[in-house]
């Protein structure tokens, strides 16, 4: 019997950057029509084997063979000519142009964008994955970007579909879409590399697995037939300690962040009013706020860290202190905290090193600043206290926030808030596109930043993630959030409902 000819075929690659060796002698074959999963802990090397597939990066060392024949990938045009396509964990788009536009910049020839436009709907329709071509990227939900990646790879009908974390920001609705539209592809003898910190997906739609740790190739897989821990062993070489749930809030009589009747009109046609809104968290207290991309919450937090100023001083009140008409400098010296969705550009200057950053946010909360000068010895031991203890894979507190991985910067971001000891934390997605083993620090921190008197309100799409370490948990709707519900009284079938619409916990139980 003929042994089939791999799609790709990579052997000995190599590849290192100043003080680091990303990949270490890696192998890694890819069958025509396989879904094969790519997996290690952030820092473990994939996002640099996957940008030589696609010709960004170029290996020191190695081979490349595709269908058989030995090639060189130097650059993204080769990659896409070949037929490999990609979808980014850091989004590549221009905030000012529109969906359409943005995806006409990655075409090979010119298009005509009246045409570009039918086949977009015509995509993100048959995928499940509402898009309008017209609006523009900035009025979009990370979620919504997510989409814009999805579907401008689709259209190029590629044979090798590369996808780094292409479900963090996706409901599970649109995770079932996805996969079906992956399996599909498969079935037409479309590869697909993915790589995701999700373990149950994984499971669930790849035939194989290679897992990296620390840039070599240590174990290859059949993730159908492993658990979700054993997979994360094989990642961590060490078995992963899942977070405790919190324990029951004994601090009920004191509510450190209250929002009453906040109503804000979105900013621009493609956002989301605020109606109504009324919340609170109590000290010691950890509040989920669930939803779908796209229904309010970035007016929210832009309402909460101060983004967004609003008409009434006393719609948001911190330890009793109205501050709904505050900046966000000012909120933050009445110990406020915030980590935002994005990364990048939101929660960090790219270009700007890791201690730069741990400034912008730290300055005053941390003393590092004396008469007007920055006090760099205070801001670079705290720079390197977040580095040590949220074990952030960086050369240093010099390198840029951009040259680090998402899942590190992700750590770093979230270490950089909480180490400040924040009265009231708000956090969007606190654990997109982070391993299992960090993800699990992270929310372990949360828990205990909540257990030393902090009120935290986390914003997130993975309910799973909000049940595990929420005390209460309610939904947002259409700028609507709903009322709460106590975790342990609660159903992922509940939540569903308040997501949906529902409005008050007695239509749902």
């Amino acid at each position: 019997m003929t042994q089939q000819v791999p799609l790709l075929n990579l052997t000995g690659i190599t590849k290192a950057f100043p003080g680091c060796v990303a990949n270490d002698d890696i192998d890694l074959i890819i069958q025509p029509g396989e879904i094969h999963a790519l997996l290690g802990e952030n820092g473990a090397g994939k996002s640099t084997l996957v940008k030589i597939i696609y010709g960004i990066l170029k290996a020191d060392k190695g081979t490349i063979e595709w269908n058989g024949e030995q090639v060189s990938i130097d650059n993204p045009s080769i990659a896409r000519q070949l037929g490999i396509a990609m979808v980014f964990q850091h989004f590549s788009l221009f905030d000012a142009l529109t969906v359409v536009e943005n995806i006409a910049l990655g075409m090979e020839n010119s298009v005509d964008l009246t045409e570009l436009e039918k086949r977009i709907l015509e995509i993100s329709t048959n995928y499940g994955l509402p898009l309008d071509p017209k609006r523009h990227v900035y009025t979009l939900s990370v979620g919504e970007r997510q989409r814009i990646e999805i579907i401008r790879c689709l259209l190029q009908s590629p044979r090798l579909l590369v996808m780094d974390e292409p479900t963090s920001v996706l409901t599970p609705q649109e995770v079932e879409k996805l996969f079906a539209t992956l399996r599909r592809l498969s079935t037409e003898g479309v590869s697909i590399l993915y790589i995701s910190h999700k373990l149950d997906e994984i499971r669930v739609l790849c035939q194989t697995a290679t897992i990296l740790r620390l840039g070599k190739r240590v174990s290859d897989a059949d993730p159908r037939k492993e658990t979700a821990r054993s997979l994360a062993a094989m990642m961590m070489g060490k078995e992963l300690q899942s977070p405790a749930r919190p324990p029951k809030v004994t601090h009920v009589d004191k509510a450190r962040l209250e929002v009453k009747d906040l109503s804000l009109e979105a900013i621009d046609d493609f956002g989301v009013d605020l109606k109504n809104v009324a919340l609170h968290v109590n000290a010691g207290e950890i509040l989920g706020i669930a939803g779908v991309a796209g229904n309010g919450q970035n007016e929210l937090l832009d309402a909460l860290s101060g983004e967004r100023s609003c008409d009434s001083s006393n719609s948001i009140t911190m330890d009793g202190n109205p501050c709904a008409t505050l900046a966000p400098d000012a909120r933050r010296r009445l110990g406020f905290g915030c980590v935002p969705e994005e990364r990048l550009g939101h929660g960090a200057v790219p270009d700007m090193s890791l201690a730069e950053n741990t400034y912008l946010t730290a300055y005053a909360q941390m003393n590092l600043t004396n008469n007007g000068m920055i006090q760099t010895a205070a801001r670079d031991e705290f720079s390197d206290r977040i580095i040590r203890e949220y074990r952030v894979k960086c050369t240093d507190r010099q390198a840029s926030a951009a040259s680090l991985s998402g899942g590190n910067l992700q750590k770093f971001i979230v270490g950089r808030e909480i180490l400040q000891n924040p009265g009231v934390l708000v956090v969007s997605q606190p654990t997109w596109g982070v391993d299992a083993g960090a993800a699990a620090a992270i929310q372990e921190a949360l828990i205990a930043l909540a257990e030393n008197g902090s009120a935290v309100l986390v914003i997130s799409q993975d309910l799973d993630e909000l049940m595990q370490i929420s005390n209460r948990i309610c939904a947002i709707c259409a700028g609507v959030v709903s009322e709460s519900i106590p975790t342990e009284q609660a159903t992922v079938e509940q939540i569903g409902l308040l997501m949906g619409g529902a409005t008050n916990q007695a239509s749902v139980l």
